[in-house]
């Protein structure tokens, strides 16, 4: 059997994309072997997922899923779906009956509780995934919240081997990094609407598979549905590889050493990247070039030219999707950015016969405050934090070592050394004419501060922040924007920083701005924004605050200590 087919899928917004997808299914993907060339059919090598439809197809097909079975009472007070257990015989007939819970089909995961979506005997070839369930964010159906999908580790295991084959949070596993919902549109892993999980990567076993979550959080995973397809066979060819992929990280990256995506011996062909990137300094992180190791060779002969190249874009990283690379999630450039792309090698596997090596540099851009020489360049060997997930083919059995960590080391270290949140300041009367609420943020946990004057004139508000310790800071405001915002200048004791920041857009959001960077000595300081007008497409002149924050700098900053002594209130300074 050909275990390369992709079958199809639509984007309603993108019909450029789609258009791509389907020329990838008709004329790409062809047969990648003699004996899989004759399986292909006379005529239709080359042609790919849909010319592999004009031919006969081996095995039965089978689904796993979690749908409803005959006898089953699901238990909880109410009998709601959101409540209770589930008593569960996979191999029961579906129940299907008229009472309302026969569409009670999914399952609550306690905390520290693994479930199994798919346990079955072999031969066979899984050829799609998909799940869903419940965002973090309160619902009806979880008031207090839910898991996260990067709290959810997502194993398979194939032929009864006690180690995972797949091991991956459910959301990087998906390109879905950081624990944000982004929607992905591509041949191999599709997540419409940022909630719906698919996975077409072909999956092949020959004694048994058994996939698995466990629930990570401290909070349940809540309203989990699955489908697993899949063909029973009589048996697979003797050559036919395995699907592998693994998740690693590193908090931050290791100084002298490139990162490492996959290290395996044996024989197969690597299929895909997902890389996350949390920035830990300014400018931009993206130079550092893909080197691939092929068969134990010592230099690497393929060598690329940079990150953002090795993921098809060029020029920076910006939110874009094909068919077989993208950036579901960026948000900004700077201390505190995240980036989060994939890549799958679908045309173009790197093939290895004896083993492989995949790394890439963390090399880039660098403000003068953190390079030895006190100058900025492009080429400095930065200290970001890395996530990734290797996907690839092999014969026999790896010998990658990586696991991945639990649910709480993979949790992003906090850089923020102070925090003084909005909502803290609601009833103080630090503020101009208006009025001031307090209402649940749109990201972060806590409150935020809601400032509505009617007017420009007297608009303003104050935020009390104290440093401890001197040291190198990085000041950042984080607020709304929304329909309504003002324009509003930013001071620290009385020191104007950058431009006045637009708290404008059509869509309420939450927004970081980057203010200072400084090495400020102890003591309260007073952080003022004043009204100066608003968009002229604003509604008004509101201004919603979580948070006023000093981020840490990197301890580079500190050890090479050039902007130790210098006056930032005379030169006030921001490293971009």
């Amino acid at each position: 059997m050909n275990t390369d087919l992709f079958f199809p899928t639509q984007n309603r917004a993108l019909t450029l994309l789609l258009s791509a997808v389907l020329v990838a299914l008709v004329w790409g993907g062809g047969c990648a072997s003699s004996r899989v060339a004759n399986d292909c059919g006379a005529g239709t090598a080359g042609w790919g997922a849909l010319g592999n439809l004009t031919r006969p197809h081996a095995g039965r097909s089978m689904r796993a899923t979690s749908t409803m079975r005959v006898g089953e009472i699901r238990r909880g007070e109410g009998g709601r779906r959101d409540s209770g257990e589930r008593r569960y015989d996979p191999k029961a007939e579906p129940r299907g009956d008229s009472n309302v819970q026969s569409n009670w089909d999914n399952f609550n995961v306690p905390p520290g509780e693994t479930h199994v979506l798919m346990d079955a005997e072999g031969p066979g070839v899984i050829t799609h995934i998909w799940i869903t369930f419940l965002g973090p964010e309160p619902h009806n159906w979880a008031p207090n919240g839910s898991a996260n999908h990067q709290e959810l580790m997502l194993r398979m295991y194939w032929d009864g081997n006690p180690r995972p084959a797949v091991e991956a949070p459910v959301g990087d596993f998906f390109a879905n990094c950081f624990g944000e919902r982004r929607e992905v549109i591509s041949i191999p892993v599709v997540v419409e609407d940022a909630d719906s999980y698919n996975s077409y990567w072909h999956m092949p076993f020959r004694k048994s598979a058994r996939i698995e979550i466990e629930n990570q959080s401290e909070k349940p995973l809540s309203l989990l549905y699955y489908t697993i397809d899949w063909v029973k066979l009589d048996a697979l060819p003797e050559d036919t590889p395995y699907f592998y992929a693994q998740y690693r990280q590193e908090y931050p990256v290791q100084n002298g050493k490139d990162y490492l995506l996959l290290e395996t011996t044996g024989k197969g062909h690597y299929v895909g990247t997902v890389l996350a990137v949390r920035m830990r300094s300014p400018a931009w992180f993206g130079e550092g070039d893909e080197k691939i190791y092929i068969d134990g060779e010592r230099t690497a002969s393929i060598w690329g030219t940079g990150t953002e190249d090795y993921f098809l874009s060029a020029w920076g990283l910006k939110t874009c999707g094909t068919p077989t690379f993208g950036v579901p999630y960026f948000d900004q450039r700077g201390i505190g950015g995240h980036t989060s792309a994939y890549r799958w090698h679908l045309s173009d596997p790197i093939v290895f016969n004896t083993g492989i090596k995949v790394t890439i540099e963390h090399m880039g851009w660098m403000s003068a405050d953190e390079n030895p020489d006190y100058k900025t360049t492009s080429w400095n060997e930065r200290e970001d934090d890395y996530a990734s997930v290797a996907f690839w083919y092999q014969a026999g059995t790896p010998t990658f070592s990586a696991r991945a960590p639990g649910g709480a080391e993979r949790r992003l270290p906090d850089l923020d050394r102070v925090i003084a949140r909005g909502g803290d300041f609601a009833d103080t009367e630090r503020r101009g004419t208006g009025t001031v609420v307090k209402q649940p943020g749109p990201k972060r946990q806590g409150e935020e501060l809601l400032y509505r004057p009617g007017r420009q004139a007297e608009a303003w508000l104050e935020i009390p922040i104290e440093v401890k310790a001197k040291e190198p800071l990085h000041l950042v405001l984080v607020g709304s924007v929304s329909p309504d915002g003002g324009r509003y200048q930013v001071s620290l004791d009385g020191v104007k920083l950058q431009k006045p920041i637009d708290l404008y857009d059509a869509e309420r959001a939450l927004k970081e701005f980057h203010l200072l960077d400084f090495w400020p000595d102890p003591g309260v300081y007073t952080v003022r924004l004043e009204c100066v007008g608003k968009n002229p497409l604003s509604g008004g002149f509101e201004l919603g605050l979580e948070s006023v924050r000093l981020r840490e700098r990197r301890p580079r900053v500190a050890a090479f200590g050039h902007d130790r002594d210098k006056d930032w209130r005379k030169n006030p300074t921001l490293y971009r």
